[in-house]
């Protein structure tokens, strides 16, 4: 299994279950799969792809901001967009 399968196989799921719909009144979920290790680099999570400034943000981040965020981490892992967070 490649590094990049679990964070692409966990925003299928988010997406399939509508909480990246702009209009969903879900909370768009943590992408963290709980692998909390950084890169060598400190450049990202080796689990989720975030960067320690992504990390931090993610509290008190809004839902466009969250969606966001996954589209830049889906992108840093080379996954597909799900059409529902490339809106």
């Amino acid at each position: 299994m490649s590094a990049t399968e679990p964070i692409a196989a966990r925003a299928r799921l988010m997406s399939d279950a509508g909480y990246f719909d702009e209009n969903s009144d879900e909370v768009v979920p943590s992408p963290c799969i709980s692998v909390c290790r950084m890169t060598e680099d400190r450049s990202r999570c080796e689990g989720c792809f975030r960067t320690i400034d992504e990390i931090r943000a993610w509290a008190a981040a809004d839902s466009a901001q969250r969606r966001a965020i996954w589209v830049q981490l889906l992108q840093r892992a080379g996954a597909d967009v799900p059409e529902s967070l490339a809106r």
